[in-house]
């Protein structure tokens, strides 16, 4: 019996770890909350018939190897869970039973915002580090990364030594902004907006970070002079730290219930995720004495939302087809309230997501919606599937164009392959073409673009350079003026670098800076397009996958037809026709750390980039020179300790004068 009971508990740590690490480190979650929950209480309820000592008591997962790991000054514990007010009765209980008291404790009360955990550490005001929970013991170092969250203090007025803990998080707007800009770059979306938020903070490039647009609020720390939660709470909120200002104490199971049920009411209306509540003792004389179990504090607990599902049964499953092309495959559903909406579609997300969960039309699923975010079906009956049912098959062709789908190897999604030739894709092709990065045709925003795509005047990237002046000035908001200045403003930009023009034509995977590498490389367009994919993958920086894009987009006879004539209209100069002949950093990779007196960091990434050199953010072994300004940190450390070459600015402004 102990050895079968043992292999159940091992099955389940293999499987919660493998989980965790999909949670954590990856931003992939493959379970709900709620069957991940499962899992754990399967888990705490085997452990329980162990001796003592044998208990599983990791929290979170083990720091990604990427990351430097950070040891934390106490343990960042997780939080044991509530889901019934029987529950919450029980924990109230156990916290009088130890304190040896019959009295309603003052409970701080804050809502539980679903993102990522971390902890900062201050020194005299200043931020040292920050770090994520990790395990719980060792965290992954995230300073740079905490710098770039939306008002994230890096100093306080106060000279004093503390810690803040807390939760990033992303906003479901941005959260919607966020997932239409990687489907309009061919790039795959997040489930929700706690994995983008932890896939934006877990960032090598903080860079990155900082555009995603993260938010953050201080659920925690240590600080001296108080003596209770909500004090503290408040001391933070004082020196500029975000706090969340629904927190409240209250008292007794019916406050709290009733502040419960508050929260769940306008959980939807919030513009950020929670998925519970979290109480918390409030004095800290109280929480000391209470103490922590293995995995959690004894002295607080989350009280999680339920989650809102029901079942119904798949009518059919129908494609839909994206703005870059991605087909998507929805079930529509036998109506059914799921949470007060009536739902009667759930995104099926891609073949592979069907084939996993053996999907078939007819069948009767298990629903689950969360807030705004669309429904998605999370599970089959099959004990319910009759001989009807269907198997779903991905179209070989795209139902818009008639154009050849394609599944390619290595990603979950089909796309159609039809491009600016698809309905379905061209006006954000179109909206791509004309963009800042791209072409940067002032007067031709998105509005103007649908405009005159839907009166048929722009179907093609070639309809801009020949747009009819006589037409647009009998349009609404169209004047002698604005037409004209359009006309200049396309004329101008009629002569275009080669690497903006290769960006221009929304080449799945070619952002700005591989096309700026590709242009380093081939010179002329011609070049590229008739570049192998051997030819494209010897190009640092430029992958498989890329190259494989690259390729499928120069063999459709329709986009090098469009090349073809908009070089009628236009012309491409090459991407290095000001780099003086011998210059050294032609191909290139350099990093700019520090601050620099003499210029500004574009300035100096313009004029690396005018000699030839690719300017990076990060450093790694492929970092051929490192320009160090004053107080250079960690990126300084990495590249001596990578043995790679590091100049001064003043040896830069010598080599960059000498090559001008």
């Amino acid at each position: 019996m102990d050895q079968n009971l043992r292999s159940q508990i091992k099955h389940l740590r293999d499987k919660i770890k493998y989980h965790d690490d999909l949670y954590y480190n990856k931003s992939m979650p493959e379970l709900s909350d709620a069957e991940y929950d499962g899992l754990r209480r399967q888990l705490d309820s085997l452990e329980g018939m162990l001796p003592a000592g044998e208990a599983l008591a990791t929290v979170g997962a083990a720091p990604d190897p990427r990351f430097s790991k950070v040891a934390h000054l106490s343990p960042m514990l997780s939080l044991a869970n509530a889901f019934t007010e029987n529950d919450v009765e029980e924990f109230i209980k156990r916290v009088q039973k130890i304190l040896n008291t019959a009295e309603d404790l003052p409970m701080l009360c804050e809502p539980k915002i679903d993102g990522l955990s971390f902890s900062a550490i201050f020194r005299k005001g200043k931020l040292i580090y920050a770090a994520t929970r990790g395990d719980g013991s060792v965290g992954e170092d995230i300073t740079h990364n905490i710098k770039e969250v939306i008002g994230f203090p890096h100093n306080v007025a106060e000279d004093i030594d503390f810690e803040v803990r807390g939760e990033v998080f992303m906003s479901k707007q941005d959260f919607f902004l966020l997932n239409q800009q990687c489907e309009q770059d061919g790039e795959q979306m997040f489930a929700n907006p706690r994995n983008a938020a932890s896939g934006s903070l877990r960032q090598l490039d903080a860079s990155v970070t900082r555009s995603r647009r993260l938010h953050y609020m201080v659920w925690g720390g240590e600080i001296r002079g108080v003596d209770n939660q909500h004090s503290m709470i408040q001391t933070f909120k004082a020196m500029g730290f975000a706090v969340n200002d629904r927190g409240q104490i209250c008292l007794g199971l019916h406050q709290i219930t009733a502040y419960y049920h508050a929260l769940e009411e306008i959980r939807s209306s919030l513009d950020y995720d929670i998925d519970g509540i979290v109480y918390k003792v409030n004095s800290f004389a109280f929480q000391k004495e209470l103490g922590n179990i293995s995995r959690s504090p004894r002295w607080a607990t989350a009280h999680k939302f339920p989650a809102e599902q029901a079942v119904t049964k798949i009518l059919d499953i129908v494609v839909q087809v994206g703005r870059t092309g991605v087909l998507t495959p929805v079930a529509n559903l036998q109506p059914v309230n799921v949470g007060g909406v009536l739902v009667s579609r759930a995104t099926l997300h891609n073949e592979d997501e069907i084939i996993r969960k053996d999907i078939r039309i007819g069948d009767w699923v298990k629903i689950q919606r969360a807030g705004d975010v669309i429904p998605q079906v999370i599970g089959v009956d099959l004990q319910r599937r009759g001989p009807e049912v269907e198997p779903f098959v991905m179209p070989k062709e795209c139902q818009v164009c008639g154009s050849s789908t394609k599944k390619i190897e290595g990603e979950a999604a089909t796309r159609c392959l039809g491009g600016l030739k698809c309905e379905a894709q061209v006006i954000e092709r179109l909206k791509h073409f004309v963009s800042r990065d791209a072409f940067n045709i002032e007067g031709l925003g998105a509005s103007s673009i649908e405009q005159l795509h839907n009166l048929g005047y722009i179907i093609t990237p070639l309809d801009i350079f020949r747009l009819p002046s006589e037409k647009l000035l009998l349009l609404p908001g169209w004047g002698d003026k604005s037409v004209i200045q359009l006309q200049q403003a396309i004329k101008q930009k009629s002569i275009i670098p080669l690497d903006r023009f290769i960006y221009s034509l929304g080449i799945r995977h070619i952002g700005t800076t591989s096309a700026k590498l590709l242009a380093g490389r081939f010179y002329k367009m011609e070049d590229l397009i008739s570049a192998s994919e051997e030819e494209l993958i010897s190009v640092e920086g430029v992958g498989a996958v890329m190259a494989q894009e690259l390729r499928a987009f120069f063999s459709e006879p329709f986009n090098l037809q469009l090349i073809s004539d908009l070089q009628e209209y236009i012309q491409i100069n090459p991407r290095l026709l000001e780099v003086k002949e011998g210059s050294p950093l032609i191909g290139k990779t350099m990093v700019f750390t520090g601050s620099l007196v003499s210029m500004g960091r574009s300035e100096a990434k313009e004029k690396a980039e005018k000699l030839g050199a690719h300017v990076s953010d990060s450093i790694s072994k492929k970092v051929d020179i490192v320009v160090v300004g004053a107080d250079a940190g960690s990126k300084l450390a990495k590249a001596q300790q990578l043995g790679l070459k590091i100049i001064t600015e003043e040896e830069w402004i010598k080599l960059q004068e000498a090559r001008s």
